[in-house]
């Protein structure tokens, strides 16, 4: 059988995460169950790092890189060991080149295919389909990053929560970070209305998981289709596209019409293309001398209930953006059976 994933998530650093992962590691030791730890930061935190004491702990793999060593979870050993349960912290984490995996949350799912039920930390501001809007109203663009679905992996997520208030308290006492580390931290995602709203975040999002799972998708009727184009926000467009998806449980299609483009123009939709694949979205690419028809026709046939389609941003050429602008109109008018939806490019405050 499929191990088990259990998610413990938070908003920010310090509000408790790893420590009530690693409590409950002992109270499943004390229960009999085998349980090791597969990678643990301790950020020299020391009521969290006495939460290890008396656990298996396997030995982290070196890998150097750039004349550097660095220390990696041993994904292999802990295949080998086969525990019941492994405690992995920091889900999102990039593991360095040279590693059998780019990411730690791959790693994790090669466990849970081998039976091992995996226990894991993250902070929300690591989903992917958050990522535009946490860079709103932060200003700081999330480079780690875990794919929604993979967040579907899990049987259980657990909100750690504390007050924004609480934190910054724990912030000045030095139980988070270092002195020095802490006043850079608070100059960035430790300032009071960013933590109160990545915590309104990380609730709304705990509270979806929990519906979602009691939820029959099997009902619902919806399907979303997501227009492509070489544009920069074409990215930000699939994060939305693939978050209403989530929401409505429905099936989502990331569309691309085939015309004469430049080389550059290829390349980007390439990989606009490439990450709604990533986000497991169903991708196709279109033929048709006519856009707007050609993407509606499909919709109609594939079942759409909603488009969403990108408002051409005003760095273009007056030309490009009145081109772009017929086309937006020409499929609101084609689809009067559909919901369209025209998406502004996201501007941080």
């Amino acid at each position: 059988m499929r191990g088990h994933l259990k998610v413990y998530l938070g908003y920010a650093a310090g509000v408790g995460k790893t420590y009530q992962m690693l409590d409950e590691a002992q109270q499943l030791a004390k229960r009999g169950v085998d349980v090791v730890v597969g990678y643990f930061e301790p950020h020299a935190r020391k009521d969290t790092i006495a939460k290890t004491e008396g656990l298996e702990s396997i030995p982290r793999r070196r890998v150097e890189y750039r004349g550097t060593v660095f220390e990696e979870m041993d994904t292999a050993a802990i295949l080998e060991r086969h525990p019941q349960v492994c405690v992995v912290d920091e889900f999102p984490h990039t593991n360095v080149p040279g590693s059998d995996r780019t990411k730690r949350w791959e790693d994790v799912l090669c466990m849970l295919d081998a039976g091992i039920d995996v226990h894991t930390t993250m902070n929300i501001q690591h989903l992917e389909s958050l990522n535009d809007q946490v860079y709103g109203f932060t200003g700081i663009r999330v480079r780690e990053t875990i794919p929604d679905w993979v967040m579907k992996q899990a049987s259980e997520i657990v909100m750690v929560d504390l007050t924004p208030r609480a934190l910054l308290n724990r912030l000045d006492r030095g139980v988070v970070y270092a002195r020095d580390k802490a006043v850079l931290a608070q100059q960035n995602f430790f300032k009071e209305s960013t933590l109160g709203a990545l915590r309104e975040l990380a609730l709304r999002q705990t509270a979806h998981e929990v519906e979602v799972r009691h939820d029959d998708p099997a009902m619902s009727t919806e399907r979303i289709l997501i227009h492509l184009t070489s544009s920069p926000s074409t990215a930000a467009l699939i994060r939305r596209g693939r978050r209403v998806a989530d929401y409505l449980q429905a099936e989502c299609f990331a569309v691309v019409i085939e015309r004469r483009s430049s080389a550059e123009e290829r390349e980007a939709i390439e990989r606009h293309l490439n990450f709604a694949r990533n986000l497991h979205i169903e991708t196709r690419v279109l033929e048709g001398d006519d856009e707007a028809a050609t993407l509606v026709d499909f919709s109609r046939r594939n079942g759409v209930t909603q488009i969403l389609i990108g408002r051409p941003p005003k760095t273009l050429a007056p030309l490009v953006i009145a081109r772009r602008h017929q086309l937006v109109l020409r499929i609101i008018g084609l689809a009067h059976d559909m919901q369209v939806t025209v998406v502004a490019e996201r501007r941080m405050r």
